[in-house]
C-alpha cells in the first residue's frame, strides 16, 4: 500500500462473494486508522471480505495487517 500516512482517507468497504461477483459495501470513508479500527472490531468471516482503497492503491485488510 503506497499511502502510509494514519490520517490518509481510505474507502473502508466489504466485497461480499454474491452469486454473480458480490458487491462492495462501504463501511466508512475517513482516516487510515479509523477505518484499521473499525475493520479489527468486525467478525473474522467479515474480515476475510475487507478492503482499504486509497486513492493509489488497494489492500485487502487482512493482507495490510499480515494475516
Amino acid at each position: 500500500m503506497r499511502t502510509t500516512n494514519d490520517h490518509a482517507t481510505v474507502r473502508l468497504y466489504h466485497l461480499d462473494g454474491g452469486p454473480e461477483g458480490g458487491a462492495a459495501n462501504t463501511l466508512m470513508y475517513g482516516p487510515l486508522l479509523e477505518a484499521l479500527r473499525l475493520a479489527e472490531q468486525q467478525p473474522q468471516e467479515v474480515q476475510e471480505g475487507l478492503f482499504i482503497a486509497t486513492d493509489n492503491d488497494v489492500v485487502a485488510y487482512l493482507d495490510l495487517i499480515g494475516e
